[in-house]
């Protein structure tokens, strides 16, 4: 193992999270430095948080990114922040209630709803931001792209209202996630930060077994981001092995199957049939 995985072996960073300690590198606090100068840093921080990471960031450089970046030719591209990130996170910080206007399939306007915010989501997949809320008329769980949302306004909410409905669509989410287990081959146990770092999107408990020297990350997602996950895995190669989590487990089989029969190895085996 070399000094760079000893710094940011998993064992290490764990106890230091689990400390309050958080470890961030020179070239992070660099980038973090210029990037408060980018336009956008004015609307994703408040104010006094944006003046107090200025002050705490004072004596370190700027990042030079001429020296080391250069834009080519590139496709159009969506901001991630969205002005609409700062006002919704208070929100629901402060349990309160909101009036939503949103537009929904067909360019149809919903005016005006009455909702409790749950929770902000990123998608990977689609790579836009969803609010997941509540809907007080239909006491339905939503979950709308912020793209699509017109306006927004907080309202007083009763705070047993909230609570119970906090309640309520976590155990919703939580129907709705289901596990992955996949095992690190031994010979690539070294590599187990930037293999940490391909599934750092996602919800995971990482095990380790001493007696075989063998780590397992247990990965909670939602079944729409399950082929996200399986780009992830088959990025990382022969790295990895699913071991538990059908699905994916067929859809690596079928691809590999296809990848050995294209190069004449093997034949594609029949498909299993799905439920």
């Amino acid at each position: 193992m070399n000094l760079f995985e000893k710094i940011f072996n998993y064992q290490i960073l764990s106890r230091l999270e689990d400390s309050g300690t958080f470890m961030v590198t020179a070239h992070e606090r660099a980038w973090l430095k210029t990037m408060l100068e980018h336009p956008a840093a004015d609307e994703a921080f408040m104010p006094e948080t944006r003046e107090k990471l200025r002050s705490l960031l004072e004596p370190e450089p700027v990042m030079d990114t001429a020296l080391h970046l250069i834009e080519k030719a590139r496709t159009a591209e969506e901001q991630v922040y969205h002005p609409l990130l700062r006002p919704l996170r208070r929100c629901i910080m402060e349990k309160s209630g909101i009036r939503i206007t949103y537009e929904i399939k067909g360019g149809q306007v919903k005016l005006d709803q009455a909702g409790i915010p749950y929770k902000l989501e990123y998608s990977m997949v689609k790579r836009e931001w969803y609010l997941l809320w509540h809907h007080a008329r239909h006491h339905a769980f939503m979950s709308t792209r912020l793209k699509k949302i017109l306006s927004v306004v907080p309202e007083p909410a009763s705070p047993a209202t909230v609570d119970q409905i906090f309640r309520k669509t976590a155990k919703t989410l939580e129907s709705r996630k289901t596990e992955v287990v996949i095992e690190l081959v031994r010979d690539y146990n070294e590599e187990l930060s930037r293999i940490l770092y391909a599934f750092s999107s996602f919800e995971k408990n990482v095990e380790y077994d001493a007696p075989s020297d063998i780590y397992r990350i247990k990965v909670t997602l939602l079944s729409d981001e399950a082929e996200y996950l399986l780009s992830k895995i088959r990025f990382l190669g022969k790295r990895v092995r699913v071991i538990e989590g059908d699905y994916l487990k067929q859809r690596m089989l079928e691809a590999s199957s296809k990848a050995l029969q294209r190069y004449g190895v093997a034949e594609t085996p029949e498909e299993t049939p799905r439920d």
